[in-house]
């Protein structure tokens, strides 16, 4: 994450699958998104809007595709974490070592949140201190910090579980002042409270942030559920087909268990509820899943460059979108031949703006220039 000098790829196991789930990921915050939107609104085909609509976020309780994209991102940092610190220590690196490359990423992380939440601005009565960029490091600080002080699975999931609940009991059982305890609401949820005391300057939700102090405790469990399943891809005791099996099994599991208690215990990522963390977790491990089967084990990955270009510059690509006006140069070459079919130019224009993104991205790969998390 903190070498942004040119640097060849260190020499290290990497799984292809991996890098194309980040990039596909990604894929989505880039453009796709907009992209299917626009395709929905021009044609008015039944499965573009069906997907249109999964590429907004629910306003509250509930969850679609668009909600899984944070998560899932945090889901794969954590399966970095396994192959990351094997490598490490098995070329001698000590525990101490990383913990100061912990804590470094993390430090890292929340100062580039800050900066995209215009820090620089220096208003800081208006700052918001809470950030996207931040929550993926403190939760990635705190999945690590397990990883490298338990040794056994074991104890890693028992550690899971215990966040778990916990949160759980936290958002349901706690009292808010003047409201009550197990109110889920933008205005009563605990989470809201505890960002309203404890956070200076401004919250993103008004009365909440969805980045906030119990949602980054809440999103190391997802977190550490990805570096749980880095841990089963890195043992060599399995087959690949075995640890499909596996990671998939899981996620099923935990899917079910959080569409079972949904009716009394809801899904809101901007809360970060134990039932969003179970459903959201569930995908993520399915979705790892298939990519690895079909990437990493039956390999059938000709078709994954266009997502590993992006996905081996995530940080760089989410910082530059909000710096770089992209769409500018897509409209300046592209305008004359949208213009040629209204209907379908905001497409033209859309897809012009994802090449752009891909194309600064692929200099940078051709280049052996990485901005790693």
């Amino acid at each position: 994450m903190t070498d942004a000098k040119p640097a060849v790829e260190p020499a290290r196991e990497r799984l292809l699958s991996l890098d194309t789930l980040r990039g596909f990921d990604m894929f989505w915050i880039i453009g796709g998104d907009r992209l299917f939107i626009a395709l929905a609104a021009a044609t008015g085909w039944g499965w573009a809007s069906w997907w249109g609509v999964q590429l907004t976020h629910v306003k509250w309780e509930g969850l679609r595709a668009y909600d899984l994209i944070f998560p899932l991102f945090m889901f794969i940092s954590g399966v970095a974490i396994p192959y990351a610190f094997g490598g490490r220590l098995e070329r001698g690196a000590t525990r101490g070592d990383l913990v100061k490359k912990v804590f470094w990423r993390a430090g890292v992380l929340i100062l580039l949140g800050l900066v995209c939440n215009r820090i620089l601005d220096f208003e800081f009565s208006r700052q918001r201190y809470a950030s996207v960029l931040g929550q993926i490091g403190l939760a990635y600080l705190f999945a690590s910090l397990i990883v490298l002080f338990t040794k056994q699975f074991g104890a890693r999931v028992i550690w899971l579980v215990g966040i778990l609940a916990g949160v759980a009991a936290v958002q349901l059982l706690v009292p808010v002042p003047e409201i009550g305890a197990g109110v889920l609401t933008p205005e009563g949820c605990i989470n809201g409270y505890i960002d309203r005391m404890l956070m200076p300057g401004r919250l993103y939700g008004g009365s909440f942030d969805p980045e906030g102090l119990l949602c980054i405790v809440s999103a190391s469990g997802i977190t550490l559920l990805g570096a749980l399943a880095g841990s089963v891809l890195r043992d060599g005791r399995f087959t690949g087909v075995g640890k499909t099996l596996m990671l998939s099994g899981a996620g099923l599991a935990l899917l079910l268990v959080g569409l079972l208690i949904e009716p009394w215990y809801p899904p809101i990522k901007a809360a970060w509820t134990t039932t969003f963390n179970l459903q959201a977790g569930g995908i993520c491990l399915m979705l790892l899943a298939i990519f690895y089967l079909v990437i990493d084990v039956w390999k059938l990955n000709r078709w994954t460059f266009f997502f590993r270009v992006i996905g081996l510059n995530a940080i760089t690509i989410f910082m530059a979108v909000r710096m770089i006006n992209f769409s500018s140069t897509s409209k300046f070459f592209l305008t004359g031949a949208a213009s040629l079919s209204e209907t379908y130019g905001p497409i033209i224009l859309i897809i012009g703006a994802i090449a752009v993104k891909w194309l600064f991205l692929l200099y940078l790969y051709r280049k052996k220039i990485f901005l790693r998390v």
